[in-house]
Parts: structure tokens; sequence; C-alpha cells
């Protein structure tokens, strides 16, 4: 009875993660390792922030741009399409 309990739960994740439209970020925080240092980026209701300088002068950065690449449409910003 158990394994056939864990067969229905692996086959719902399956499906799950071919669904990816099922999934919606709402917040997450990530380290990027960088060139020079390592920063802080994270996603919170639909915004990107990163601790680094450009951020805070320009309002995106090489970091926002390669975790919205690395997440692709599973994604939507506030800005969506602006940063990419």
């Amino acid at each position: 009875m158990m394994q056939s309990t864990m067969i229905g739960k692996v086959e719902k994740a399956r499906r799950y993660s071919e669904e990816t439209e099922r999934i919606v970020f709402n917040e997450f925080r990530v380290t990027i390792i960088g060139d020079h240092r390592n920063h802080i980026v994270s996603f919170n209701d639909g915004n990107w922030s990163c601790d680094c300088e450009t951020m805070q002068q320009h309002g995106y950065c090489s970091h926002t741009m390669a975790m919205e690449r690395v997440l692709g449409d599973m994604i939507a910003t506030a800005t969506a399409g602006g940063n990419s």
C-alpha cells in the first residue's frame, strides 16, 4: 500500500514539473558568485533587486538579467520584458 501511494506522488510531481504554468514565483533570494564578489539577488512580488552598484544606479544589472535568463518564461515580472 505504501508503494502505490508513493508512486502516485511521484507521478503527480512529474506532471506538475511539466506543467510549469502551475508554478508561480512569489519571492526568492539567491547568491550569484560574481567575478569580483558575490551578489545577493532577490525577487519579490514581480520585482527584482540586487545589492550591486549597477542595480542601484540603473534599476537593472547583469545579475538580475542572468536570473531572468535562467528562469525564462517561468517568472513574470512587474517590468515584463523590460530587463531582458
